[in-house]
C-alpha cells in the first residue's frame, strides 16, 4: 500500500504520463481490489485510504507536500476513495444485472435467497418501471455492510434516470 513511497524516489525518471500509469496499476488497484467490503465501514479507515490517494496524486503531479489534494484528484480525473467505493458497488450491480435487455444473470437467479433479485410489484404503478432491487432484512449493522445489503441500497438510492439508462457511463 505504501509503494507511493518508492514511486517518490524515481518520480523524476517518469513522465507524467508513465508516473500516473504506474499508480493506477499498483496503488489504485491496491485501494479498489476489495472496496465492495469498505462500504459502511469506519471512517478512519476510509481517511487512511484517502491519504494514501492524497500522496499519489501529488507524486504523480510533482505538487508540493502541502498543496491541496481535492484540485490534485480532480486534475487527473481521480475519484475520492468514499466514491470510489460507491462508484465500484454500483458497477457491479449494473454488471450482474441485465434488467434492460431481459437477459438475467447468475446472480439474478430467483432460487436462493442471497442472489439479487428484481422487485416486483403486485400491481401495475409509475414506480414499476424503474429497476429497484429488493433489500433482504439484517438485524445487524455488521450484516448491512455485506454486498447482498450495502449493494443494494446504494442502487436503490441512484437517481431513476440513472437507473433507466443503458450505458454505464
Amino acid at each position: 500500500m505504501y509503494l507511493y513511497l518508492y514511486l517518490r524516489h524515481i518520480r523524476y525518471l517518469l513522465s507524467t504520463e508513465l508516473a500516473q500509469t504506474l499508480t493506477c496499476s499498483l496503488i489504485l488497484s491496491g485501494i479498489d481490489y476489495c472496496n465492495a467490503v469498505l462500504h459502511g465501514t469506519w471512517t478512519g479507515t476510509i481517511q487512511k485510504l484517502q491519504q494514501v490517494q492524497n500522496n499519489a496524486a501529488r507524486i504523480v503531479l510533482q505538487a508540493s507536500r502541502r498543496s491541496h489534494a481535492k484540485s490534485l484528484l480532480h486534475q487527473l480525473h481521480w475519484l475520492p476513495i468514499q466514491q470510489r467505493i460507491t462508484y465500484n458497488g454500483n458497477s457491479d450491480v449494473q454488471s450482474s444485472e441485465h434488467v434492460h435487455s431481459g437477459k438475467v444473470s447468475f446472480l439474478l437467479q430467483e432460487s436462493s435467497s442471497d442472489r439479487i433479485t428484481e422487485r416486483v410489484c403486485s400491481r401495475p404503478l409509475r414506480s414499476s418501471v424503474i429497476p429497484l432491487l429488493v433489500q433482504p432484512f439484517t438485524r445487524t449493522d455488521f450484516s448491512r455492510r455485506a454486498f447482498s445489503f450495502s449493494a443494494l441500497s446504494v442502487w436503490n438510492s441512484l437517481l431513476q434516470t440513472v437507473l433507466i439508462s443503458d450505458s454505464l457511463y
